[in-house]
C-alpha cells in the first residue's frame, strides 16, 4: 500500500463516482468528471515535458481547474507548488526560480506578471492559462488513468513565508504530510490508521454532507481542507474570493454543514454579516478555524445564533502540521484571547536548551512536534538545520511558535516567534517591509511592527525616521511600497520620529517600536 494523495483521492473516486466533488460558482465536478480531467492535464502536462518530481506552479483563485491541477500533478509524481496571486513581479520571479518551476497552470489575467518574469526562468519550459487553452489541452489529451504505481515517499511541498520575507518550501515525504494533515493518525488515541481504503470506505457507506472552503488554496490550512475532503467523499464548495454576504448564500444553497474559516479576519464579518440580511443557515453544525486568532467575543456570538454549533479550534504550523486542537461549544467557559488546546500526538515545548517544558513551569518556549515530520526545507540547508533537529535521537520540527504548558498539560499559544506579523492569517515579516520603505528617497531609516487590528488580529505599521527636509505621509509609503511587496504587506500606519533606536550592534529595537507605534512613546 501507499500513503499517496493521489491513491486516496483516486479510492474515493471509484467509491462514489457520482457524487458531486467540488462546487464553484455555478459550476459543479462529480468525482468521476474531476478524475477524467485531472487524469487528462496530467498527460498533457508529460507531454509537454514535465518529469515526475518536477515543480508544477498553480498561480490562481480558487477553482475547479486550481483542484484539477493539483490533483494531476500528483497522479504523474510530479509536484505542485502553491503561488500567491498577491504576489508583484520581484516576489514572482524569486519563487519560481526557487521552487524551480518547469511549468505553470495560471489565471489568464496574470499572463503580463509572468511574460515581466518569464525570460530570467530557464526552467519554466511550459506555460497553460485557465481558459480556451486550458479547455483545448484537456480535449486533445488521454482520460486513462494509467500512471503506474506511486510511493509514500513521492512528494509534498508547501511554500510559506521565509524569516526574510521571502517564501520558501517546506519538503515533506506524502505519507508524513498525509499523517499529521490528512488524518493519517488518529488524533485522540494517537495511532497510525494502516488502511489506505477507510477513508473511501466509510465514503461509500454515508455522504458526509458539504464542506465549505473560504481562504485560498495557495494556502496550507485550505489546501488541506480540500485534500482531506476529496480523500473522504465528501462535496467541497470553493469560495472563489472572500465576500461574507456570498459565503452564506453558498451556505443556504447547497445545506453546507460545516465550515472553515481563518480566525476573526473571516469569522467577525461573517457574523455581523448574518446581522445584515437573513437566511437560512439552519444546515451548519461546525466551524473549524486555523492560522489565525479566533477571539472569544467572536466565538460566542457564533455560539449565540447557533446553539449546537460545534467549534474546533487547531493550532501548528507548515513546518509541524497539527500540533493541537479544542472543542468549544454554547455553555462552556471561553478564554478571552490565546486559544488553549490539548496537545496533538508527539508534540511538545522546547525551551531554549531543547529541554521539554514541563506542565505549569510558567516558561515559555518553542511549539514543536517529532515523529512523522518533513525532511527539509528546499533549497534552504542552514534554514533546514535550525527548524529540523535531532534531540536524545528523535528528530524534532521545531516551529516559531511561542507556547507556554499549562498545569493540566494543554497548550497555550502565544504567538508567532521573533516578531512576524499575523494579519488574517498572512505572516508577514518586518524586514521585507523596512527593504521597500528604505528605497524610498525620503526614508533614512526605518522598523515595521504589527498593531492590534480588531479584524485581521494585527496591523502593518511603519515607524520611519525621514531624511532631513523631507515630508512623508501615509500615501507616499503606500504609492511606493505597492511597487515593491504585495498589497497586504503595505503598511497601513505611518509613525514618524527622529531618530531609529536600534541595539549596539545595529538590530532594530521592536519593543521600543511597537511602543511608539501603539501610543505608548511619543
Amino acid at each position: 500500500m501507499a500513503w499517496n494523495i493521489a491513491d486516496l483521492i483516486e479510492h474515493a473516486v471509484d467509491a462514489v463516482p457520482d457524487r458531486v466533488a467540488i462546487i464553484c460558482g455555478d459550476r459543479e465536478e462529480t468525482y468521476a468528471q474531476l478524475d477524467d480531467r485531472a487524469n487528462r492535464l496530467a498527460h498533457h502536462l508529460a507531454a509537454s515535458g514535465v518529469r515526475p518530481g518536477e515543480h508544477v506552479g498553480v498561480y490562481g483563485f480558487n477553482s475547479l481547474e486550481f483542484v484539477e491541477t493539483i490533483l494531476a500533478a500528483y497522479k504523474m509524481r510530479a509536484v505542485p507548488i502553491n503561488v500567491n496571486y498577491r504576489y508583484v513581479e520581484a516576489e514572482l520571479r524569486y519563487l519560481f526560480d526557487n521552487a524551480d518551476l518547469v511549468a505553470l497552470v495560471h489565471d489568464e489575467q496574470f499572463t503580463p506578471r509572468i511574460a515581466a518574469v518569464r525570460d530570467s526562468l530557464p526552467l519554466l519550459k511550459h506555460l497553460l492559462p485557465i481558459g480556451p487553452e486550458y479547455e483545448a489541452a484537456l480535449a486533445a489529451a488521454a482520460p486513462g488513468r494509467d500512471f503506474g504505481p506511486r510511493s509514500d515517499d513521492d512528494i509534498y511541498i508547501l511554500y510559506t513565508g521565509g524569516t526574510t520575507g521571502m517564501p520558501k518550501g517546506v519538503v515533506w515525504r506524502q505519507e508524513d504530510v498525509l499523517r499529521v494533515l490528512g488524518g493519517g493518525i488518529d488524533f485522540n488515541t494517537g495511532e497510525k490508521i494502516e488502511d489506505e481504503y477507510r477513508f473511501s470506505k466509510a465514503a461509500a457507506e454515508s455522504d458526509e454532507g458539504k464542506t465549505i472552503i473560504i481562504a485560498p488554496l495557495m494556502h496550507g490550512a485550505a489546501q488541506w481542507g480540500m485534500i482531506n475532503g476529496l480523500a473522504n467523499g465528501r462535496s467541497i464548495v470553493l469560495m472563489p474570493k472572500f465576500d461574507a454576504h456570498e459565503v452564506w448564500k453558498a451556505v443556504e444553497k447547497h445545506r453546507i454543514t460545516s465550515l472553515n474559516v481563518t480566525g476573526d479576519a473571516m469569522a467577525r464579518p461573517l457574523i455581523e454579516a448574518l446581522d445584515e440580511a437573513h437566511y437560512d443557515v439552519s444546515s451548519l453544525a461546525s466551524v473549524a478555524s486555523t492560522a489565525a486568532v479566533f477571539s472569544g467575543a467572536v466565538k460566542e456570538r457564533f455560539l449565540d445564533r447557533f446553539p449546537n454549533l460545534v467549534i474546533a479550534e487547531a493550532v501548528g504550523s507548515t513546518e509541524t502540521g497539527y500540533n493541537g486542537a479544542t472543542i468549544i461549544v454554547k455553555g462552556q467557559e471561553l478564554k478571552p484571547g490565546l486559544p488553549t488546546v490539548r496537545m496533538g500526538p508527539d508534540t511538545v515545548v522546547f525551551d531554549d536548551d531543547y529541554n521539554i517544558v514541563q506542565p505549569g513551569s510558567g516558561v515559555v518556549g518553542k511549539m514543536a512536534r517529532g515523529g512523522n515530520v518533513p525532511l527539509r526545507y528546499h533549497k534552504d540547508p542552514e534554514k533546514s538545520a535550525a527548524t529540523f533537529v535531532t534531540v536524545g535521537g528523535k528528530r524534532w520540527a521545531v516551529s516559531g511558535d511561542l507556547a507556554l504548558v499549562e498545569p493540566d498539560g494543554s497548550l497555550t499559544l502565544l504567538g508567532r516567534g521573533s516578531v512576524c506579523i499575523n494579519s488574517g492569517g498572512e505572516k508577514i515579516f518586518p524586514e521585507e517591509v523596512e527593504a521597500a520603505l528604505k528605497a524610498h528617497p525620503g526614508v533614512f531609516d526605518a522598523v515595521v511592527v504589527g498593531v492590534p487590528d480588531e479584524r485581521w488580529g494585527e496591523r502593518v505599521a511603519a515607524v520611519v525616521q525621514p531624511r532631513d527636509g523631507k515630508h512623508l505621509t501615509l500615501e507616499d509609503i503606500d504609492r511606493h511600497c505597492r511597487e515593491h511587496v504585495a498589497g497586504y504587506k503595505v503598511p497601513r500606519e505611518l509613525h514618524l520620529v527622529e531618530a531609529i533606536e536600534r541595539s549596539p550592534s545595529g538590530k532594530p529595537d521592536y519593543p521600543w517600536a511597537k511602543k511608539v507605534a501603539t501610543g505608548g512613546i511619543s
